[in-house]
């Protein structure tokens, strides 16, 4: 059987170029279906943005329907069931281009529908769930929500109050609670939800908005995204039919938990494309724009903010298509006739749950940053609601909130890395314990730049070894009780992050420079020394942090040695490299690849 990439090995193993998939990799045929996603945002999406915005009655509802039509709905369902059974990296380019555009309030609608709120049925749902449901969730005739989150279980989702108590003729589950700020739910037709069966067996159900107590409370007024459905949904007395269950009863944690994998797997994407869509239009304002003679584009301070939205955007896109294929990789070795297909597929899914939070830290965060930077480039015109850039500042929120929290998802990844350590699944322990000893002779291989990335390999490479080294300072001292560390936690999880991201930047722009020569790769190669140079000094910083907080004296002066002996580069020219490429991209006039 083919091997696969284990999830989170990338902290301890040394990967090649040919090993990652990259943008440049697309099919013809996933070229075709993006360019078809794109089509219908511009064509149908963009031209009724206000009157999405003003929530006007049955649009959204009719939008997504429109997509059914075209296809657009159905990519993670199989065919057996109405759908396309695309491969993911044709999934989540979908959601990229459905979120380029500025049609953010769309984009939760189409999100919620083909992710969190179909998924769970597609993955967990039994033969007739299955053919009762998906057919017409892949036409967009049944839209779907998913109703997790209470008025006391947020983050702790698992702890919620809502109670389903089997009708005295066991044929209904009789629910009571209350779900808060569900998307889609205005219009939904089925919610996915989840309630504790007599009182501690948390369980999940497909319930329709048409049984009987069923309710939905009043449309909440947001902050951004202001065009989406959130309500409360609520529950007096509802009668579910036994035969919607979802999964097993008191097994409710298994669907959650891998449905919220899934949303965190696509929101990366989903946030791709409000960032090209956000630098395109500071460039377009920055060339039109003239103050003391010239357009502010050619000024150097406006550079920089460019060739950093370019450098973030190139980066977490490099992230989130590494890990969709990776993610297609070991879904192909799935029996997709097997009885538990769904539960094999989320088992595939879950061994990328570090990558996947990963990925939705780092999108959400670089996403507030590109927006921020796009509205000051636009001065007092990106505050004035008539510029898109407004709007698109406040939609992008969210993304650090919804699908677990930031913070959360930065405890999830060392939660997620220690248990795979301690279970021998990841030989962090052991990759650490190496690290430690090699200390005293290790030394960087390069220090200067050799134009051929051979020095960003080289950071790459030690900000693995510093993340392992803090890594096993912090297990060592604090052991079981490492959990309660949350700062330190923290600031570990962050190194992961940067490694990830330097990593798939570095891995992709080499993969390029192997195929296309060193010219065509030059922008490439100029962003990922760019954001290994900055990203380095990041690894360090939190180094720091981490081992003053663990360590003090003379352990932590051996310490912050051995960090010293492994930080030793001589910087590269960032100021003249971001020139080079925001010129690249104000020639083109948007995101260059």
């Amino acid at each position: 059987m083919e091997e696969f990439v284990k999830g989170g090995a990338f902290l301890v193993e040394s990967i090649s170029p040919q090993e990652i998939f990259t943008p440049e990799d697309f099919t013809e045929e996933q070229r075709l279906i993006g360019k078809a996603a794109m089509e219908f945002t511009v064509g149908e999406v963009e031209p009724q943005i206000d009157d999405i915005e003003a929530q006007k009655e049955g649009l959204l509802p009719s939008l997504l329907k429109k997509a059914g039509e075209l296809g657009l709905l159905s990519g993670d369902i199989t065919e057996e069931y109405g759908g396309q059974e695309l491969d993911k990296v044709s999934v989540l380019l979908m959601m990229e281009k459905m979120s380029q555009g500025g049609g953010g309030s769309f984009l939760v609608a189409y999100a919620v529908h083909t992710g969190i709120g179909s998924l769970p049925i597609i993955f967990f749902g039994n033969r007739d769930q299955k053919k009762r449901y998906l057919p017409k969730i892949a036409t967009g005739e049944m839209i779907t929500a998913y109703a997790l989150t209470e008025p006391e279980a947020g983050s702790d989702a698992l702890n919620a109050k809502t109670t389903a108590m089997l009708s005295p003729d066991g044929k209904y589950y009789i629910l009571n609670g209350q779900k808060q700020f569900i998307s889609n739910a205005g219009f939904a037709d089925v919610f996915v939800t989840y309630a504790k069966v007599d009182g501690d067996k948390f369980t999940s159900f497909i319930v329709e908005k048409k049984f009987d107590g069923v309710s939905v409370d009043e449309e909440e007024n947001k902050m951004g995204m202001k065009g989406s459905s959130t309500r409360s949904v609520i529950f007096t007395d509802a009668k579910v039919p036994v035969e919607n269950v979802l999964g097993e009863v008191g097994k409710g944690h298994i669907v959650a938990l891998n449905t919220l994998n899934i949303g965190r797997f696509k929101l990366g994407a989903g946030c791709v494309g409000p960032s090209k869509s956000a630098l395109q239009d500071a460039v377009t304002y920055a060339k039109q724009r003239i103050q003391f003679g010239k357009p502010i584009a050619e000024f150097g301070l406006i550079k920089h903010k460019i060739a950093e939205m370019a450098i973030r955007t190139f980066t977490v896109e490099s992230m989130v298509y590494r890990t969709a294929e990776m993610t297609d990789q070991i879904l192909k070795r799935i029996d997709h006739h097997a009885e538990d297909v769904g539960i094999q597929m989320a088992r595939g899914i879950e061994e990328y749950a570090i990558e996947d939070s990963i990925n939705k830290v780092y999108a959400s965060e670089m996403l507030d940053y590109i927006v921020d930077e796009a509205l000051q480039i636009h001065g007092g015109y990106g505050y004035i609601h008539d510029y898109a850039i407004e709007r698109g500042y406040r939609d992008s929120r969210i993304n650090r909130i919804w699908e677990g929290t930031n913070e959360i998802n930065r405890l999830l990844i060392m939660d997620m890395l220690t248990k795979r350590a301690m279970k021998n699944r990841l030989p962090v322990l052991a990759a650490a314990q190496k690290v430690a000893n090699e200390l005293l002779t290790l030394r960087p291989k390069v220090e200067a730049d050799d134009g051929k990335l051979t020095l960003q390999k080289e950071m790459v490479e030690m900000s693995k070894k510093i993340g392992l080294l803090v890594a096993g300072a912090a297990v060592q001292k604090y052991m079981m009780k490492l959990a309660e560390e949350q700062e330190i936690l923290g600031s570990i999880s962050d190194i992961v992050i940067e490694v990830f991201a330097m990593e798939s930047a570095l891995l992709r722009a080499m993969k390029t420079m192997e195929k296309l020569g060193d010219e065509k790769s030059q922008i490439q190669k100029a962003m990922v020394k760019v954001y290994v140079n900055d990203a380095f000094d990041r690894v360090e910083f939190f180094a720091k942090q981490a081992f003053a907080a663990i360590a003090e004296g003379d352990t932590l002066r051996t310490q912050l040695s051995a960090l010293k002996k492994l930080t030793r580069f001589t910087p590269v020219n960032t100021i003249a490299l971001r020139r080079e490429i925001a010129d690249a991209v104000i020639k083109i006039g948007r995101y260059p690849f």
